[in-house]
């Protein structure tokens, strides 16, 4: 967001940000001149390094652990972080975590830490920084990174598709709930981008070929954090209760036939 007269630089905490879409969307918000707060779970010689990439663009950051797993006190990471950096104008809830287990193989601390980390956590921390933002006055953005599964199931994922469908549907009461104070809540639903998640290091994502990827390749993370930073800022003042996929065109071939076809026919009829 942009500065407002006397409010000076506006601040984004950034969950789950010592990798992945999260480093990314950290370094182009701190781009776009916003201090950033930076978070990690296990990784923060990465948090570190996120931290070093906001400072070269000339602005402040601040780190903090969050284990979302340890709720609800681990969500105070978003307060810690606001009253280090001085306020709070965007939350990014980019923090997630997934599993690869058969419904009937679930056991329940698996699907507790799941949607604990990918919806309860993301609706705690959007509390405390939506009060933050009411106490200022001056409206903000919430960004929800959720996934193409927030859209459309894939075997295997149960809990993961059931906690980002309910934090799709989570963005949209918020977008109608918190629009009177100036608050805009949207969703971001990344299809397979290349991270550590995915279980593949950030390169050149040209190089990696996807034949059930209308786009025919992976995404990249910087590809997500553009999309990100539109929402967080003033030029999508008029924006909210709305779900961005960033996926290549995979959800317009289903998700599971995007990353399951091994060939190209499908783009010659028959």
């Amino acid at each position: 967001m942009a500065p407002s007269a006397g409010r000076g630089t506006p601040v984004a905490v950034v969950t789950g940000s010592d990798s992945g879409i999260g480093r990314a969307t950290a370094v182009r918000l701190a781009r776009e001149g916003m201090d950033v707060g930076v978070t990690w779970h296990r990784d923060e010689a990465g948090a570190r390094r996120t931290a070093e990439e906001v400072r070269a663009h000339g602005r402040r950051a601040a780190l903090a652990r969050l284990d979302l797993t340890a709720l609800p006190a681990a969500a105070g990471a978003v307060e810690e972080l606001a009253g280090e950096l001085g306020r709070l104008d965007v939350l990014v809830n980019n923090a997630g975590t997934g599993t690869a287990t058969p419904f009937l193989e679930l056991a329940y601390e698996t699907v507790r830490d799941v949607v604990d980390v990918d919806l309860i956590g993301p609706l705690l921390c959007s509390q405390l920084a939506a009060r933050r933002m009411i106490a200022q006055g001056d409206g903000g953005r919430i960004v929800n990174v959720t996934s193409v599964h927030e859209h459309q199931p894939r075997v295997g994922a149960a809990p993961y598709c059931a906690a980002k469908g309910g934090l799709g549907l989570l963005t949209q009461v918020m977008a109608l709930e918190l629009a009177e104070y100036g608050i805009t809540v949207n969703a971001v639903a990344p299809g397979e981008i290349a991270t550590p998640m995915t279980g593949q290091e950030d390169g050149d994502v040209r190089t990696e070929r996807r034949p059930g990827v209308p786009l025919g390749r992976p995404g990249d993370a910087r590809e997500v954090a553009a999309v990100i930073a539109f929402l967080a800022g003033p030029e999508a003042s008029y924006v909210t209760g709305s779900s961005y996929v960033v996926d290549g065109g995979m959800l317009r071939m289903g998700p599971q036939a995007g990353s399951h076809l091994g060939s190209d026919d499908w783009r010659r009829p028959r």
